[in-house]
């Protein structure tokens, strides 16, 4: 595993790789620590290596710049459930400057009723930005839950220039 930490305009954020793509992104943080404690216990087993993840860096850079990116990055969600990973590949198709709702998401996975149940999944995201969770609203427009607060959320759909 590799892992790698760097500077966008918002703070610092981190990166976490395996062999099968990407484990885990962290939200911009105030400290590089924060950022590296965010990425969780399993950055105690990779090897810290800037040089592997330069071009990643250089996309959420100009992201928090203002530029549409993409993430087609190889990830690797092993981590969650099936029905978590099913979610995350339905919100993995929300374009940049759009919202949907969590409604939308649960049509997706073909189950209307599974909205709440998605909003869960979603919570768990351990990949935010690159399995754009932010983009995910609820049914009436308004911002619902995310795992890193509604500023967080506010700022990332402003980024993007998404109407709230």
């Amino acid at each position: 595993m590799k892992y790698t930490l760097f500077q966008v305009k918002m703070g610092w954020m981190g990166v976490l790789a395996g062999d099968r793509g990407l484990l885990r992104t962290t939200l911009p943080r105030k400290s590089r620590e924060e950022a590296l404690s965010k990425l969780g216990e399993k950055v105690k087993e990779a090897d810290f290596s800037p040089r592997h993840f330069n071009d990643l860096s250089r996309r959420f850079i100009r992201y928090f710049e203002g530029h549409e990116v993409f993430f087609s990055d190889e990830i690797d969600v092993s981590v969650g459930t099936s029905f978590q990973r099913s979610v995350w590949k339905v919100t993995s198709l929300i374009p940049y400057g759009e919202a949907r709702s969590y409604a939308w998401v649960a049509e997706g996975l073909g189950d209307r009723k599974a909205a709440r149940a998605a909003g869960q999944a979603l919570h768990k995201n351990p990949l935010p930005i690159v399995v754009p969770c932010h983009r995910v609203l609820g049914c009436d427009g308004s911002l619902t839950g995310f795992g890193g607060g509604l500023p967080m959320k506010r700022a990332l759909l402003r980024l993007e220039r998404v109407k709230i």
